[in-house]
């Protein structure tokens, strides 16, 4: 049994890892602990009904208006859950009526979410405590995106402690393009938008690339349908993205008294997922005007 030792300037406490009792009280912990998901809304749990074969532990929709069927198992995890999964994907595509359903019995749905109900996308993700790594080599093959995510637990008194792991391929020197799978890049932006537009929100993340390696700062560049988002591992700290077919915005992972900094004015605050976003005026918005938000989100996220 493994311990983490947490070191402070006064004291070091001996955390002890404590597994997760039951499957039902992992769930309920990643449910009540949506900073975990912090893309997703989560609808519901323990989908029942529709005809479906098993019942997905949850159901929610990412911030790209992505289905995802969320299947969580309190134990080690191998190549033999794609089969399960795949079923609630399935039944997800074929049945768009029913998670539509499901979205509008919810409460307190993000306004901001753009979803296409006739041409939903399906992505999978499996949490679990060990996941183990040749299951990559399953995923690289199925037409889905796939996430696959470790969550462990350790103790201290009322307090948790939840380490998160996202389990990522090892980059190879040949890549096999997995078939069916939509690509998101400059092309992709300018078929689903205006096609000035779509230039200079290429042309921003650039600047904010560019921001990125001159600070050094170790973030990975990630293009969604809706948004460009520069992450640690499986959280973002800032990016771009969409709002409409022409306007697209800034957004900072940050409280809402933090955003407030700098002297240009938010556009909104997205309370449901925690960010400040802000409107980008092609041609008058600075880049380098945001740096003090650039930098306090990237110090919040890796603690630098």
């Amino acid at each position: 049994m493994a311990n983490l030792f947490w070191k402070t300037k006064h004291e070091t406490k001996s955390l002890l890892s404590t597994p997760f009792k039951t499957e039902e009280e992992f769930e309920k912990i990643i449910y009540n602990t949506p900073e975990i998901l912090e893309d997703i809304f989560l609808i519901k749990r323990q989908v029942r009904g529709g005809n479906k074969p098993g019942i997905p532990d949850i159901v929610g929709i990412d911030n790209d208006g992505n289905i995802c069927m969320i299947e969580m198992k309190n134990i080690t995890v191998n190549a033999s859950i794609i089969p399960q999964v795949l079923q609630y994907a399935f039944w997800a595509e074929t049945n768009p009526n029913s998670i539509k359903s499901l979205w509008l019995e919810c409460k307190n749905t993000p306004d901001e979410l753009s979803i296409s109900w006739d041409d939903l996308q399906v992505r999978i993700i499996i949490i679990a405590p060990n996941i183990l790594k040749s299951t990559l080599d399953i995923v690289d093959k199925i037409n889905y995106q796939v996430d696959l995510i470790e969550v462990n637990r350790w103790v201290e008194g009322d307090n948790q402690l939840l380490l998160v792991n996202k389990l990522e391929e090892e980059k190879r020197t040949k890549t096999k393009p997995v078939g069916g799978l939509q690509v998101y890049d400059e092309e992709f932006y300018k078929k689903e938008h205006n096609k000035d537009s779509a230039k200079e929100f290429i042309k921003y993340i650039k600047e904010t690339e560019a921001i990125v390696k001159e600070k050094e700062w170790s973030l990975e560049i990630k293009y969604n349908k809706h948004y460009c988002a520069f992450k640690a591992g499986f959280f973002n700290a800032f990016g771009i993205k969409w709002i409409g077919s022409k306007t697209f915005a800034f957004f900072f992972k940050l409280d809402e008294k933090q955003a407030n900094i700098i002297p240009i004015k938010m556009t909104k605050y997205e309370k449901h997922w925690k960010e400040a976003a802000y409107y980008i005026k092609p041609g008058e918005t600075k880049t380098k005007d945001f740096l003090p938000l650039f930098e306090m989100a990237y110090k919040k996220l890796t603690g630098e």
